[in-house]
C-alpha cells in the first residue's frame, strides 16, 4: 500500500485550497509569504501545486488547488507529481470519514504501476500518511481488488490463458476461509454438460475451463457473479482484423471484474452466500475450431446456430448463466467485455448496464453515482429478440448490425431463470489514455458500483 502509518517530523503537509479558501488562508500568513505567493501567480486553480520553502530552501508545505467539491480522484495525480519524501505527505485538513476515505483511495489508485515486464525497479512514488478519519478496511480491500483487475487484464495472453486465469481464481479464493474451488477442464466439460464452453474453447491447444468458487454461509442471501473469461479472442474463424485484435488480451476482463468484486465481498465479510462462475477459454483458429453455421448445444438445452464465431462471449456465458440460475440466487450479476456496440453507444468510460429488475437497476445506478463508478442503463427491448431467430435452431448467436449491445443482452436473458433478478454489465475493462488515478491499460469499470449495490442490499444494517 502506498501509505505511511504515522506522521513524522519530516512529513510534509498538503494544504488543499480553492479560490475562496485561498483568500482566507492568505489572511493568516505573514506578509513575506503572501508576497511570495502573489509573485508566483498561484490562484489555487484545480490541480495546481505550489511548494513553499522554509528558511533553508527545503520544501516546507505544498499548496494544492482543488475543485470546490471533492472527488475520488482529487488527490490521485499527486503520487506521481510530488517528489518522494522519506516522511511522506499528509493532508493538512480535517475531513469527514467519507472525504478522508475518498482521498486515501484516490491516492492509492493513482499509485498503481504495472511493471512485471520492465527491467529495473518501479518508479518511486510519493507516499501519503494515513488520514486519521479514513476507513482503512474499505481503502485496502478496494485497492487490492482494483489492482487485481488491472494486473489480470494487463497481463498478455501468453501468460494469461485459461490455466493461468484458473490459478489466479484459486489464489484469490485461498486467501479467505470457507471457500471451495472446483475447476472442470477440457473434455470433462462435455461430460459435465457445458457444451457451449467446450465448443468455443476446443479450437485452442490451451484447454478451456469452468471455474466455480463458493464462499460464505449458505444461510445468507445467495449472490452469484458470472464473468466472461475469454483469455484471447482472435474472433475464431470469423477472424478479426489486426487493429481489432490488438487489445484482445483484455477479453477476460469480465472474469477479472468478478474476481475483484469477490475479493471485496470476502475481505469485507458481507453476509452473503457467494458463488463465482467463470468460463475460461481462448477463442482461436484451428482445425478443431467451431465454424460459422455450426449448430451447438447449450447447458439449458437450447440449440444455437453460429452466425459469427466472433460472438463467442455470449455462448460461454449462456452455460454459466444456466448454471447460475440452477440454484435460484437472490441476485445474479454478470460482467463481460461483450460488444463493440456498447462502446459505440456510450464510449469506453461508461459501461452499459441491463437488468430484468427495475428496482435493482435503479439501486445500481444510484450506487454507481455514489462511488463515482458510473454506469448507464440500456433497455432489454423485447421486440429485438426476433433478430436472434434461426430457421434451423432455437436461436442464432447474432442478430443483425443494429442495437448490438441490446441484442447480446437479450441473448443472455434467454439463459437466466424466470423471476431471478439479473444484471448484465457490458464493460470495456480498459483506459485508452491516462488520467489521475486511471492509468492507461486494464481498468475496473463497474466493479465498485456492483459492490456498493450488494453492500446496501444485503449488508449488515
Amino acid at each position: 500500500m502506498p501509505f505511511l502509518s504515522k506522521q513524522s517530523a519530516s512529513s510534509i503537509p498538503i494544504t488543499p485550497l480553492n479560490k475562496d479558501t485561498l483568500e482566507l488562508w492568505l489572511k493568516k500568513q505573514g506578509k513575506a509569504r503572501r508576497n511570495w505567493i502573489a509573485t508566483t501567480g498561484f490562484t489555487a486553480s484545480p490541480g495546481s501545486l505550489l511548494a513553499l520553502p522554509d528558511k533553508d530552501g527545503a520544501v516546507e508545505q505544498i499548496l494544492f488547488g482543488m475543485k470546490n467539491k471533492g472527488s475520488l480522484y482529487c488527490y490521485a495525480g499527486l503520487p506521481a507529481r510530488l517528489s518522494p519524501n522519506a516522511g511522506g505527505y499528509y493532508i493538512d485538513q480535517k475531513m469527514s470519514k467519507e472525504n478522508a476515505t475518498q482521498a486515501a483511495l484516490g491516492w492509492a489508485l493513482g499509485s498503481y504501476q504495472f511493471s512485471r515486464y520492465k527491467s529495473g525497479n518501479k518508479k518511486e512514488l510519493a507516499q501519503l500518511v494515513w488520514p486519521a478519519e479514513a476507513d482503512k478496511k474499505i481503502v485496502q480491500s478496494t485497492t487490492t481488488a482494483v489492482y487485481l483487475v488491472r494486473d489480470l487484464v494487463n497481463t498478455p495472453a501468453n501468460d494469461m490463458g485459461p490455466a493461468e486465469l484458473a490459478a489466479a481464481a484459486k489464489k484469490t479464493a485461498s486467501a479467505f476461509k470457507n471457500t471451495t474451488v472446483k475447476i472442470i477442464v477440457g473434455e470433462d466439460l462435455q461430460k459435465k454438460n457445458y457444451p457451449a464452453v467446450y465448443a468455443v474453447g476446443k479450437g485452442s491447444p490451451r484447454a478451456p475451463r469452468f471455474i466455480d468458487i463458493r464462499w460464505g454461509n449458505k444461510k445468507n442471501p445467495a449472490v452469484t457473479l458470472v464473468g466472461k473469461g475469454v483469455c484471447f479472442d482472435t474472433g475464431g474463424l470469423n477472424i478479426k482484423p489486426g487493429n481489432s485484435m490488438v487489445l484482445m488480451k483484455k477479453d477476460m476482463g469480465g472474469a477479472a471484474h468478478v474476481l475483484g468484486l469477490a475479493q471485496m465481498i470476502m475481505s469485507q465479510n458481507l453476509p452473503v452466500y457467494l458463488r463465482v462462475l467463470i468460463p475460461a477459454v481462448e477463442n482461436s483458429t484451428g482445425g478443431a475450431s467451431y465454424r460459422p453455421s455450426d449448430i451447438i448445444q447449450t447447458r439449458k438445452g437450447l440449440s444455437i446456430e453460429i452466425g459469427d464465431t466472433d460472438a463467442e462471449g455470449r455462448l460461454i456465458l449462456a452455460d454459466a448463466l444456466t448454471e447460475a440460475s440452477s440454484e435460484n440466487p437472490e441476485l445474479i450479476i454478470d460482467f463481460a467485455t461483450l460488444t463493440g456496440a456498447a462502446r459505440v453507444a456510450l464510449g469506453p468510460e461508461l459501461p452499459a448496464m441491463f437488468s430484468n429488475n427495475d428496482k435493482i437497476a435503479h439501486e445500481l445506478v444510484e450506487a454507481a453515482m455514489a462511488v463515482e463508478d458510473p454506469l448507464w442503463r440500456l433497455p432489454l427491448w423485447q421486440p429485438y429478440k426476433d433478430n436472434l431467430n434461426s430457421k434451423i435452431a432455437d436461436s442464432n448467436n447474432i442478430g443483425g448490425s443494429m442495437a448490438g449491445a441490446i441484442v447480446a443482452a437479450l441473448f443472455l436473458e434467454k439463459f437466466v431463470g424466470k423471476d431471478i433478478p439479473w444484471v448484465h454489465i457490458d464493460t470495456f475493462s480498459w483506459n485508452n489514455s491516462s488520467k489521475p488515478g486511471r492509468p492507461e491499460g486494464g481498468e475496473a469499470l463497474g466493479m465498485r458500483a456492483g459492490f456498493e449495490l450488494i453492500r446496501k442490499r444485503f449488508g449488515k444494517k
